[in-house]
């Protein structure tokens, strides 16, 4: 076990004292935030914890439970949320059409029964929508209860590979054929979805096995599945993220005990080896902890992370009350430390940040994610950036930006493409400050197009690599005071326009630049409050008693006098 090294503990030092005293500057220091960075949450589905909320039997309740994801998905994007982990084998059982197990009951209400619909393929297509990638969330060991479905149907199929455990079935990593059988179900996956990454989650032994191995035995087992899975997913589709949430302390440190519960001597997790051997690209330690038992643990994933990505999972769900009933600012310290550190963030689970528990979801939407962040870039897999694109052309009539020519060097299917835009010209693409729409699928956008905003637009493939920008407008001496074309606001009111024909109704509705309804507006009087939304861009739109709708304009959320 290597150890902390003595800069990262000094530094720890420092910045948990920061931290503990919540001076200043470290508020000050959320005034900007990192252009790359994993924003994620766990969107569980198992009991409908997270979604769904009511049950798919009808063509009416499956449109139900389709505008309740798409709900949550609103919200999650409008507080920077870039990555959707979402639960997709539960126990045994999943929730899209698979050859291996049967659906589960947190959809249709009746275990093994459709839904009606693949809920996976719909998740993909909402999350890309919204610029989101999604990570299908594979639970590996426990199958259920033992009288359930999951561990009958298993058992009944596969009685080598499954253990009894008290009252609950699990798959046995003992056996060959195990690692196999889950590398099988995630080979379906990626074969069958247009996922962004493959997450194993309770990759490991459970804590009431009665353990035979040795340690040595016992991580390889468990590295066994890893490794069939990598070979499975990145055989398919090498540009698949492959990701785990073990443990959330790696081992006992020199000078911080694991208190007996850790990934490495205790459930077999060699979770940092596997980020050296190059069979992780990401990995999100449950750090459901505080204090000392967070931070130094933390650091110690990042020192080990062999320049991959880490995301250390939050335990916002212990801010209940019925929880630990933890303070929001024992969150607000470990997320500024930690990206301090250049990791992301992960919250568990989704509902505690939708509920806005303890005011978290507020913070991260006005402050701490305040602008959209892409997620790093897999270097280590693919490192050639695509050809930028070779055309733009702003389009005042249409209201519309579009662009062409760039060529992907990748072995990916298809380019996504991050729209930057700013008063002054060149625009600026290294500032976050300035990313108005990321991952757009397509080569065009509705945009402003006064003489006031400069655009840029660059390429990106599936891993993550960034092309240079096209620019709109190559040089501006003198940035545009005019925002010709824009709505007028000041950050926290936005001026709506006159009524008139093409006001004709008693509500406005406010969009992401991407078509995603963020919001709607009794037209009241002609100013209307957006102080809760984050910076960024936005479309005004009137909507009227049939529902449909007219473009108004659009407009800009800047609140920090310095940006550009």
């Amino acid at each position: 076990m290597k150890q902390i090294s003595l800069i990262i503990i000094l530094t720890f030092v420092t910045l948990f004292s920061l931290a503990k005293s919540n001076i200043p500057l470290l508020q000050s220091a959320l005034q900007s935030t990192p252009k790359r960075e994993v924003r994620a949450v766990w969107l569980t589905t198992i009991g409908g914890l997270d979604w769904p909320h009511s049950y798919a039997r009808s063509a009416y309740s499956i449109e139900k439970q389709k505008r309740e994801l798409c709900a949550i998905l609103d919200k999650y994007a409008l507080a920077g949320i870039n990555t959707i982990l979402i639960q997709t084998r539960i126990r045994g059982t999943v929730i899209y059409p698979s050859a291996y197990e049967p659906w589960d009951g947190c959809l249709s209400g009746i275990p093994g029964q459709s839904p009606g619909y693949d809920a996976l393929e719909f998740a993909v297509e909402e999350c890309h929508k919204r610029g989101m990638e999604i990570h299908a969330w594979v639970v590996c060991m426990p199958i259920g209860k033992w009288n359930q479905l999951g561990s009958k149907m298993l058992t009944k199929k596969h009685p080598e590979l499954t253990k009894k455990i008290d009252v609950e079935g699990y798959m046995n990593p003992e056996k060959p054929q195990t690692a196999n059988y889950i590398a099988n179900i995630c080979q379906e996956i990626t074969q069958n979805y247009d996922i962004d990454g493959i997450h194993l989650d309770y990759i490991r032994y459970p804590e009431t096995w009665n353990l035979k191995v040795n340690r040595n035995e016992g991580r390889r087992n468990i590295t066994r599945i890893v490794e069939a899975v990598h070979d499975q997913v990145k055989h398919l589709k090498p540009w698949v993220k492959l990701s785990c949430s073990p443990i959330g302390k790696f081992d006992d440190l020199s000078r911080y005990s694991s208190h007996g519960w850790n990934a490495y001597s205790r459930v077999y997790q060699d979770a940092q080896g596997w980020l050296r051997d190059g069979l992780m690209d990401q990995l999100y330690p449950m750090l459901y902890f505080q204090g000392d038992q967070f931070f130094p643990f933390a650091i110690n994933w990042q020192e080990e992370s062999y320049e991959r990505t880490i995301v250390p999972g939050l335990g916002i769900y212990f801010m209940a009350a019925q929880e630990k009933n933890w303070n929001l600012d024992v969150l607000k310290q470990e997320m500024q430390v930690i990206r301090n550190f250049g990791m992301g963030q992960a919250y568990f689970r989704g509902k505690f940040l939708t509920d806005n528990t303890k005011g978290i979801y507020d913070f991260v939407e006005t402050d701490f994610s305040r602008y959209l962040a892409l997620v790093p870039a897999m270097t280590w897999l693919q490192s050639t950036p695509p050809i930028a694109p070779t055309t733009i052309n702003v389009d005042a009539k249409t209201s519309t930006l579009s662009w062409s020519g760039a060529v992907d060097q990748s072995p990916a299917p298809y380019l996504l493409y991050n729209v930057y835009a700013s008063q002054q010209a060149p625009v600026d693409i290294n500032d976050s400050r300035n990313l108005v729409a990321s991952r757009v699928r397509g080569t065009s956008l509705h945009v402003p197009t006064g003489n006031s905003l400069a655009y840029a637009v660059t390429a990106m493939d599936r891993f993550g690599n960034e092309s240079a920008a096209i620019q709109s407008v190559k040089e501006r001496t003198q940035p545009k005071i005019d925002l010709g074309g824009l709505l007028k606001c000041d950050g926290f009111k936005l001026e709506l326009p006159a009524k008139g024909p093409a006001l004709d109704a008693n509500f406005v509705v406010i969009e992401s630049l991407q078509g995603i309804m963020i919001t709607t507006r009794v037209y009241q009087s002609q100013l209307t409050d957006v102080s809760a939304l984050p910076e960024g861009m936005y479309i005004l739109k009137s909507i009227n008693k049939k529902g449909y709708t007219h473009r108004l304009g659009y407009f800009m959320i800047k609140r920090n006098a310095n940006v550009q």
